[in-house]
């Protein structure tokens, strides 16, 4: 740009209240100048879009006013001088027209922020409210599930239903002209109802505990009377003992028993009241008495008195017996089989007396790890037996017990957790006990069978009732020459017991005899399995004849049919009941059947001479 052109160009006046305007500013203006003496006021009254208008425009100027300045400077000729302080005075009011916007933009922005928090604690005023709001809300919730949920005293109460409400409660109390209708009377009229009866109960219940007070004192007056009459009975009964032994009447002994019967275990103590109870009132030959040892009873139930003698004692021992040898495990195992089978220290002892002074005692024990009871048997007999009988073995206390129901033989324990404690010691089979758990009668079957037997094995014929003579004819030769008792071994090596073994109808429990009859040179043995249940359970016959050879059932039908006539047809020779003399009538029949054999059999036409066996009876039938 040249010099002319700028000395030429009047500079260019930028007004602070909105507008540009070129020249001075007109007298109206400066008027309005001096109303507007505060900048804050002023913000108010100017758009701010118009002072950033105004801002650009200003900065617009200064940068061509620099622009102006630089090229004149540039230029470097004296006379631009004053051209340069015209330009450099408008920069300056363009500086002032900056520092305005500024001050005013600072402004805008601080009222800005107070409006904007004021706005804000507006909004926090009216979250503060709403949160009290909604706090009131939830305490008017609350109160109202209170309400609803709330239960009056009176619903814990058990009322009367309200058919015995209006039939037992006055017409004052129950009001049924407005109680029927109204739920909230009704419940009302029953309460004063409830009250009204527990009212009277109150007063029954002084009476009561008046009558009770005066019970109490008549009942301590007569515990005086009883404290000081006890001595004065045991002195009577001091005195009365001479008496009580010449009328054969223990009362004092039975006493004693009875304090004694208290330190019994459950199991004895129902045995000994029970079988005390059956000899009172239906055998007065029974004897029922408790041994053993009744301090030791006692410890039992004892606690462990605690001291430091005590602790120091079992300090010492255990101190000496860290130093002995620890024991094997087979010793260790011998003591817990030993504690296993620990007896209680009181046993109960029964005494049954038959009618010819013959007496078994039984004696029950109760181990008390094992949690069962015991019995040992023991026989005494009313004549001493000199000499041996076959019958012997119906009197062993090991056999006197057995089988006494179908099944019992008195291998297993009651008690099925016993099994699991033999197997924690390692014990399969253990002494032979008796297990039982309530004490039963001995079955009078042995003592017919011990009478029966007793005849076989002493005189060798075979008695036979008169009841029971029509089963058979009136002579039978064949003679019962040998009865006598056999173990189990030698009867399972016969080979003609063998069938029997198999079918499982033989076992070490049972009793076993060998029976030989004889006519001629013809012998038969027999083989015989009692069990101890008879004559529930029928012996069982197994023959082997010696006569022209060894003839059993597995080569001869005829012995076959002979062992089925005694074994199959058992029923026809039991006799009256209860059938005690089945084992008699099937010796009988043996020799009967014998007879039949031995006749029937054809004779040898080489031999000669009479028949060995001839024909004495009518055989009607060849078969059966």
């Amino acid at each position: 740009m040249s010099s002319d052109s700028s000395k030429k160009r009047k500079p260019k006046v930028i007004r602070t209240d909105g507008g540009p305007q070129e020249g001075k500013r007109g007298k109206a203006d400066g008027e309005q100048d001096a109303r507007y003496y505060s900048e804050e006021c002023e913000v108010d009254l100017r758009d701010p879009i118009k002072d950033y208008e105004l801002y650009k425009e200003t900065c617009q100027e200064l940068q061509r006013l620099m622009a102006e300045i630089q090229e004149l400077k540039s230029r470097g000729v004296k006379d631009n001088a004053s051209e340069i302080d015209e330009r450099r005075v408008q920069s300056c009011v363009h500086f002032m027209t900056l520092k305005k916007l500024n001050r005013l933009a600072h402004i805008r922005l601080k009222k800005g922020r107070d409006q904007t928090h004021e706005a804000k604690q507006k909004v926090d005023a009216y979250h503060l409210q709403l949160q009290n709001l909604l706090y009131e809300v939830m305490h008017l919730q609350k109160e109202i599930t209170k309400c609803l949920e709330f239960k009056s005293k009176h619903e814990e109460i058990e009322l009367v239903s309200l058919e015995e409400f209006y039939s037992e409660a006055p017409t004052d109390i129950s009001r049924p002209d407005i109680t029927l209708t109204e739920p909230h009377q009704q419940t009302l009229a029953r309460l004063d109802w409830e009250l009204e009866q527990r009212k009277r109960l109150a007063e029954r219940y002084k009476e009561c505990q008046t009558i009770k007070e005066k019970i109490l004192k008549e009942i301590e007056v007569k515990k005086e009377y009883l404290s000081s009459l006890q001595p004065r009975l045991n002195s009577i009964m001091q005195a009365s003992l001479p008496v009580q032994e010449y009328l054969f009447m223990p009362f004092d002994q039975a006493h004693k028993q009875y304090e004694i019967a208290r330190h019994l275990p459950p199991p004895l103590y129902v045995l000994f009241v029970q079988a005390s109870a059956y000899g009172q009132a239906c055998d007065k030959k029974l004897v029922v008495a408790i041994e053993g040892s009744v301090e030791e009873a006692k410890a039992l139930y004892k606690p462990p008195e605690d001291s430091q003698d005590d602790e120091s004692d079992s300090d010492m021992e255990e101190e000496q017996t860290t130093k002995r040898r620890r024991p094997t495990l087979g010793v260790q195992l011998d003591d817990k089989r030993k504690e296993m089978l620990k007896r209680h220290p009181l046993s109960v002892t029964i005494d049954l007396k038959c009618k010819d002074e013959n007496v078994l005692h039984l004696t029950f024990y109760y181990l008390m790890n094992l949690n069962i009871m015991t019995v040992k048997t023991k026989v005494t007999t009313a004549v001493e037996l000199t000499t041996a009988i076959s019958a012997g073995d119906l009197l062993s206390p090991d056999s006197l017990l057995s089988c006494l129901y179908p099944g019992d033989h008195g291998k297993k324990t009651p008690n099925p957790a016993n099994q699991f404690q033999f197997d924690k010691v390692g014990t399969l089979r253990l002494p032979c006990l008796r297990w039982e758990e309530v004490a039963v009668p001995v079955s009078v079957s042995s003592t017919h069978l011990g009478t029966a037997i007793l005849a076989l094995g002493e005189h060798g014929v075979v008695p036979v009732s008169s009841e029971c003579q029509h089963l058979f004819p009136t002579k039978i030769v064949s003679r019962l020459v040998k009865w006598a008792a056999i173990p189990f071994e030698d009867y399972a090596e016969l080979p003609y017991t063998k069938d029997v073994l198999e079918a499982g109808l033989a076992e070490d429990t049972d009793l076993y005899y060998m029976a030989l009859i004889e006519r001629g040179t013809a012998k038969l043995q027999a083989a015989v399995v009692l069990n101890p249940g008879y004559s529930t359970l029928p012996p069982i016959f197994s023959l082997c004849l010696n006569w022209k050879g060894e003839r059993t059932g597995s080569n001869d039908d005829n012995i076959r049919a002979m062992e089925s006539e005694v074994n199959v047809c058992y029923k026809e020779l039991w006799g009256p009941k209860p059938g005690y003399q089945l084992l008699t009538n099937q010796l009988q029949r043996l020799c009967m059947v014998l007879d039949v054999y031995l006749e029937t059999e054809p004779h040898d036409t080489t031999v000669e001479g009479p028949k060995e066996f001839p024909q004495e009876k009518m055989c009607l039938r060849l078969v059966r």
